[in-house]
């Protein structure tokens, strides 16, 4: 008895599809590495828009090479793994949108990491962002039209961004100033410190010289009385013998 049996025109068990195992294998690293491209692009995007008065030269490289890996991610995503691929002005609309998303991305997240080292910045980075990204995402989306900005869900979006400015606007008003505070961005704020060292009061010690003999240090005396009679017999005056004589010293014996 056959194992395939014929229904109408179907057969039974059907066949079984075929594998293309290296081929799913290639299409989950590149599904891996757009997907990774988003987040490290809007990364250093995020980084390079919050530090960019402290090095406008560095930061602005570093904000281009974020958007470089952001739009490779995005032609990777939208025109090499999709199996309908847009024509010309629609790709052309979807680069220039997830540009614009990417610097959203960056200016919100950004603003809300780098608040307490930039408060007033990131007071106008956070609702900006919020703002570009929701606009940049409507273009970009090919399912949903413009006129959706305008919208209530736009107006809900602008509400939430004018709040979101006057609300950290008055926090960052209230922050005080800490020098030292926060991370270090090596801006050169900070004091530098003092290389001279106070000298001490004391002044440094005579080291004798090879023919110098060490004075011995004098010997205390013990105080004397306050009555007038001599306690040492050795701080007694010599006495003068009777007619005038002269003394004996210790010496002269």
């Amino acid at each position: 008895m056959s194992r395939a049996l014929t229904q109408g025109t179907r057969t039974w068990p059907p066949p079984s599809p075929p594998t293309h195992a290296p081929r799913r294998r290639r299409r989950l690293a590149a599904r891996y590495l757009g997907y990774v491209g988003y987040f490290v692009g809007a990364g250093l995007i995020s980084g390079a828009v919050v530090h960019h008065p402290l090095d406008p030269d560095r930061y602005t490289r570093i904000a281009a090479y974020g958007a470089l890996v952001f739009l490779a991610a995005t032609v990777l995503n939208e025109f090499l793994l999709t199996r309908e691929r847009p024509g010309l002005p629609r790709m052309l609309v979807v680069i220039g949108s997830s540009l614009l998303l990417s610097f959203g991305i960056g200016m919100l997240s950004g603003g809300l990491q780098h608040f307490d080292d930039f408060p007033a910045r990131g007071a106008v980075l956070v609702p900006a962002g919020i703002i570009v990204s929701f606009i940049a995402y409507v273009i970009k989306d090919a399912d949903t039209s413009t006129r959706r900005i305008f919208s209530v869900l736009g107006l809900t979006v602008l509400a939430v961004a004018a709040l979101a400015f006057f609300g950290l606007r008055e926090v960052a008003a209230s922050m005080a100033v800490t020098p030292g505070g926060g991370h270090s961005h090596g801006n050169g704020d900070e004091p530098a410190a003092d290389d001279h060292t106070p000298t001490t009061g004391s002044s440094p010690t005579a080291t004798p010289g090879p023919n110098t003999s060490p004075q011995p240090a004098p010997a205390s005396t013990a105080p004397a009385h306050n009555d007038g009679h001599v306690t040492d017999r050795r701080d007694r005056a010599p006495e003068c013998p009777a007619g005038g004589g002269r003394g004996l010293r210790p010496s002269d014996g």
